[in-house]
């Protein structure tokens, strides 16, 4: 077996064995391997919701919006990314066909630093989430990429030569730029 020597979320991640469980309201979601926050959360119906961070109003609680969360508060709270310049749901266009990358963290000028794909827990880290990510890159042309179930981790930074797996994501500064 492989040693993780990795530092921070990011690298070889071993095999769960065991998934702990968080209950908000009438829903079971897994705990996720991202630093845990306070949740805001209400029931609306027949469905919950949560307080999106960077969008400022409550969406429908679902296991791809709960990495969603995690990622925007790891990312705001952690690595200092301001929630002003993050996109959730960015739209762009890839040959007259519409997408939404799941989160886009710009620069003081506008320019994407950083994307984020998210997946449910149960969606492993495969070829295809890879290829998702990449058809965005292709768009946005964002230094780092990322992609995340949540409990799995993987992220790539983007130079002239092609990309190189990172072991952690990179804090964002006031000089933070591409």
């Amino acid at each position: 077996a492989a040693e993780n020597t990795a530092t921070g979320i990011f690298g070889l991640m071993p095999k769960q064995t065991h998934q702990a469980w968080v209950q908000i309201g009438n829903q079971r979601l897994p705990q996720l391997k991202l630093p845990p926050f306070p949740v805001t959360w209400r029931s609306g119906g027949d469905r919950n919701e949560i307080k999106c961070l960077s969008r400022q109003k409550f969406v429908a609680l679902e296991p791809e919006e709960w990495v969603r969360q995690h990622w925007l508060q790891h990312l705001s709270n952690d690595l200092h990314y301001p929630l002003g310049l993050t996109s959730v749901e960015h739209p762009l266009n890839l040959n007259g066909m519409k997408r939404r990358a799941d989160i886009v963290c710009h620069d003081h000028q506008g320019k994407p630093l950083l994307m984020v794909e998210c997946k449910r827990h149960d969606v492993p880290l495969s070829k295809a989430v890879l290829d998702q990510i990449l058809r965005y890159h292709l768009a946005l042309k964002t230094p780092i990429i990322a992609i995340s179930n949540g409990i799995n981790h993987q992220a790539f930074s983007y130079h002239a030569t092609g990309f190189q797996m990172l072991e952690s994501l990179p804090f964002c500064t006031s000089n933070t730029s591409i």
